[in-house]
C-alpha cells in the first residue's frame, strides 16, 4: 500500500494528514476553514486518494497558516507514499471544466518543485476565505511534494468556480501522474536512474 502518515506542530498550527494513493477518493478532512475543508475534499475525491486531515491553527489571525502548512503536510504525505516512484506514469496534465471556467494543470513528480500560477481571482475573497491563499496552498504542495507544477485559468468568471476547478484539475493531473503504468512496473520514468 502507498500510504504516509504526516504530523507537523509549530507554535501556529498542528495537522495531521493520512493519505492512500492507492484508495477510491474517501475523505475526512477538517481545517477549521470551511471553504478550504471543500477544496480538500475536491482534491481527495478528483485524485482517488484517500485522505484524513486534522488541522488546528491560528484562525484567530487568519487562515493563512493553516492553509499553508496543510499544503507542507499534504506534499511531504505524497513525497513519502509514492516512495521510490518506481512504475509511476510521472507525469500528468488536465483541463477541467465548470460553468464559466476552465482551468488547465500540468504537472511532474519530478523531485523539482517549481509553481507557475496564471490564475487571477475576480474577488479577494469567497465567502470570508482569502482568494489568495488558493496559491499559497499549491505553492507549499509544490515545494514540499517535489512536484513541477503549471496551473492556468483559461477563463472563468467565478470565484468559487477558479478556485473548486485549480483543485480538482490539479486532482485529476496527479491521478494520473501517481497511478502505476503496467508497461513500466519495476522501472523509473527517468533517463538519469533517479528522480
Amino acid at each position: 500500500m502507498r500510504t504516509a502518515k504526516v504530523t507537523r506542530k509549530t507554535a501556529e498550527t498542528a495537522i495531521s494528514v493520512e493519505i492512500n494513493l492507492d484508495g477510491t477518493g474517501r475523505y475526512d478532512n477538517a481545517t477549521g476553514v470551511g471553504f478550504f475543508d471543500h477544496m480538500l475534499d475536491q482534491l481527495a475525491r478528483h485524485a482517488l486518494i484517500d485522505m484524513t486531515i486534522r488541522a488546528e491553527g491560528d484562525l484567530h489571525i487568519d487562515d493563512h497558516h493553516t492553509v499553508e502548512d496543510t499544503g507542507i503536510a499534504i506534499g511531504q504525505a505524497l513525497t513519502q507514499a509514492v516512495g521510490d516512484k518506481k512504475g509511476i506514469n510521472r507525469y500528468g496534465h488536465f483541463a477541467l471544466a465548470m460553468d464559466d471556467t476552465q482551468v488547465a494543470c500540468a504537472l511532474d513528480l519530478s523531485a523539482r518543485p517549481f509553481l507557475v500560477w496564471n490564475v487571477d481571482f475576480p474577488t479577494a475573497k469567497i465567502g470570508t476565505f482569502d482568494t489568495e491563499l488558493v496559491r499559497e496552498f499549491f505553492q507549499a504542495l509544490s515545494t514540499h511534494g517535489g512536484i513541477t507544477l503549471h496551473v492556468d485559468l483559461v477563463h472563468g468568471i467565478n470565484s468559487h468556480h477558479i478556485a473548486e476547478a485549480a483543485f480538482k484539475s490539479v486532482a485529476r493531473a496527479l491521478r494520473m501522474a501517481v497511478e502505476t503504468d503496467p508497461r513500466m512496473a519495476d522501472s523509473l520514468p527517468s533517463t538519469k536512474g533517479a528522480l
